[in-house]
């Protein structure tokens, strides 16, 4: 099957979530000089492979495709799926919740453009694997004190258990065990950049993931309550200082208005 679309479609309505691909964190510099700890993400073009609706499907979403794959790495049943949409082969398939999912079309394409810089998205990918890793690194124990007499002890989880009633380890207890190669969602991670160019999103921070890895980004679904106060006093502090400005000047103490 071809890598390219067979007919172009008309751009898709304006949906702030995309798929995209972990490129590697770097640094910027801000207007004011400081450094910006960033990571580039290569996202999009994503194609709308299906719609799903509330009245057959029971949600509204719209499934897309992410990512260059070679064709003989699709299965037959994708493969299908793929040319029944008359989209591209790509390696990823995802849904992406939408309430506007009726304005959406199969063949459409999702990009960049529909995010601006000072926008507030949540990443969501799969962490780094880790291993088997002990209880301090896995849980923040603080581990066992290095003195009095303790020689083996320092990174043990200590007492886990009761005494004689119940006698027993309760369920859910922290014990070591596998870290990491999980989902995990990043929130209210500030989008610093936008190349439209080249379908890339420059993200303030770290997002989850090793290199190359999918990130599923979209509209932050929670706002900092600091942030909006702070947007709320400078609103004041703007008009004050406005009204300020705008009035007349006092007359001096002591002399009368002429």
């Amino acid at each position: 099957m071809s890598s390219e679309i067979a007919t172009e479609k008309p751009a898709a309505p304006s949906l702030k979530a995309i798929l995209g691909q972990k490129v590697g964190m770097t640094q910027i510099f801000g207007q004011d000089g400081r450094v910006i700890p960033v990571t580039v993400v290569q996202a999009g073009p994503c194609h709308v492979m299906q719609v799903l609706m509330v009245e057959k499907h029971g949600y509204a979403a719209v499934q897309v495709a992410f990512g260059a794959v070679r064709e003989k790495s699709v299965n037959k049943p994708q493969m299908g799926q793929f040319k029944k949409s008359n989209v591209a082969i790509a390696r990823w398939l995802r849904e992406l919740r939408t309430d506007k999912a009726s304005s959406f079309s199969v063949g459409q394409t999702l990009r960049v453009d529909s995010f601006t810089p000072g926008d507030f998205v949540d990443v969501t990918g799969v962490s780094k694997g880790k291993g088997f890793a002990g209880a301090m690194k896995r849980h923040n124990f603080s581990g066992g004190p290095h003195t009095h007499g303790q020689s083996d002890r320092a990174r043990a989880p200590g007492s886990s258990g009761s005494n004689t009633y119940p006698g027993r380890v309760f369920k859910g207890k922290r014990f070591p065990g596998h870290l990491g190669a999980e989902q995990v969602t990043v929130q209210h991670l500030e989008i610093v950049k936008v190349d439209t160019e080249k379908d890339l999103l420059i993200i303030r921070g770290a997002v989850p993931g090793p290199k190359q890895s999918l990130v599923v980004i979209q509209e932050t679904v929670k706002r900092m309550k600091h942030r909006v106060e702070h947007h709320v006093e400078s609103s004041k502090k703007a008009k004050k200082e406005a009204g300020a400005k705008a009035a007349p000047a006092a007359a001096p103490k002591g002399k009368a208005a002429k």
